[in-house]
């Protein structure tokens, strides 16, 4: 499942992240991740969710990205919550390509994760492929 977070910059998108991180880190008996641009989140998590770094493994782009979550899943069994802080980032700010991506990593999760994902943008200006992911 990918529920998605949207919204203009500052209107409290990551709050909400947090907010959600650490209540599943309370109640989910897999593990969970956050991925995010820079360590800003580093004090504002619960210290069981994994916290990683897109900028220390130089990930640009749709599919490095796809391959990067696809490896992190592959490596560990228990991931349940996957959070996404800021996904335009790593797609340079492109709408068009966060529907093909966001299509990819749902096949990927399946029944077992759950991904939440940040975008900074207007609602309005989504494209068609990823509104259905917005509801």
């Amino acid at each position: 499942m990918i529920k998605l977070i949207v919204g203009s910059r500052g209107s409290g998108k990551t709050k909400q992240l947090v907010d959600m991180i650490n209540k599943a880190v309370e109640t989910s008996s897999g593990n969970i991740v956050c991925i995010e641009k820079g360590m800003q989140l580093t004090y504002d998590l619960d210290h069981r969710c994994r916290l990683v770094d897109m900028d220390e493994y130089n990930i640009k782009g749709c599919e490095r990205f796809y391959g990067f979550v696809a490896g992190l899943l592959a490596g560990n069994y228990d991931i349940q919550g996957l959070y996404i802080d800021g996904i335009l980032k790593v797609l340079d700010g492109k709408l068009e390509n966060l529907g093909i991506l966001l299509e990819h990593l749902d096949k990927l999760a399946g029944e077992q994760v759950d991904f939440v994902v940040t975008v900074s943008a207007d609602a309005g200006a989504l494209p068609e492929s990823v509104k259905k992911y917005a509801g």
